[in-house]
């Protein structure tokens, strides 16, 4: 008998799709900060939340980092993970 492993994939706005799993945990939402350091060069950071609550509290971290870090602007984003099941035979 075929395994079911469960895979989360976001999908965001600019067309970026991540994939998470297989996995059991209870994330609902991903997060996604791209941070424009100047000279055209970014960072990205990225995560995962066991709610929507969790993944926009993120927001207050990334103002703070933003000043500190002197980034020019930043991009932040939250999107819902959608829950996709593949078969296995294992």
């Amino acid at each position: 008998m075929a395994k079911k492993k469960r895979y989360l994939t976001a999908r965001l706005a600019d067309g970026y799709v991540k994939t998470i799993g297989p996995t059991s945990a209870p994330f609902t939402h991903y997060w996604r900060i791209v941070a424009h350091l100047g000279g055209g060069r970014t960072d990205v950071f990225w995560g995962h939340a066991k709610s929507l609550r969790e993944a926009t509290g993120k927001k207050t971290a990334m103002i703070e980092a933003a000043k500190q870090r002197d980034w020019e602007r930043y991009d932040f984003e939250v999107v819902e993970l959608m829950e996709e099941w593949s078969s296995s035979s294992n």
